[in-house]
C-alpha cells in the first residue's frame, strides 16, 4: 500500500496523473471516502493524465460519465445503488474489461468488485484542504 498527502485540488489532480500513468487499460479503480473528500478532482486527473480534454464531473445524476483518452474511461457513481437489482441497471457489468473504470462510492457495491481491483481509501486530514490518500493494488 502506498500512502499520499494531498494539500491541495492541484496536487490531488497530479496524483491522478501519476496514476494514469501506471494504468494499462482494463483497470477497476474504486474510491472509498466520504463526500467531498475529492473523488472527482483525483479522477479529473486521471482523464487529464491519460490525454483526455473532457470536463470531468461527477456523475451523480447520470450514474456513468463517460471520457475518451488514450482508453475509454467509464466514471460510475454508486451513491444510490443499494442493491443488486439497482447495480444490475447501472449497466456496470456491461463496462468490464473494456476500458477504465473509476467508481465513486464503492462502499455500496464491494461485494461485487472484481478481482484485482485498485483500491483507494480517501481521508481528510488535519485541515479543509488535506486528504489522505491510501493506494492498493498499483504502484504509483
Amino acid at each position: 500500500m502506498s500512502v499520499f498527502i494531498s494539500n491541495s485540488p492541484e496536487e490531488t489532480i497530479e496524483l491522478g496523473k501519476r496514476i494514469a500513468a501506471a494504468l494499462q487499460g482494463n483497470e477497476v479503480i474504486a474510491y472509498f471516502g466520504g463526500l467531498g473528500m475529492g473523488k472527482t478532482t483525483l479522477t479529473r486527473g486521471i482523464v487529464d493524465g491519460l490525454g483526455g480534454d473532457d470536463m470531468v464531473s461527477s456523475p451523480t445524476f447520470a450514474i456513468v460519465n463517460e471520457y475518451r483518452a488514450k482508453y475509454n474511461i467509464y466514471h460510475f457513481d454508486m451513491y444510490r445503488v443499494s442493491g443488486w437489482d439497482d447495480l444490475y441497471s447501472t449497466g456496470f457489468f456491461d463496462y468490464l474489461d473494456t476500458g477504465v473504470i473509476i467508481i465513486e462510492w464503492s462502499e455500496n457495491i464491494e461485494n461485487a468488485l472484481p478481482d484485482g481491483y485498485i483500491r483507494i481509501d480517501i481521508s481528510k486530514g488535519n485541515d479543509d484542504e488535506k486528504r489522505i490518500f491510501k493506494i492498493e493494488g498499483i504502484e504509483v
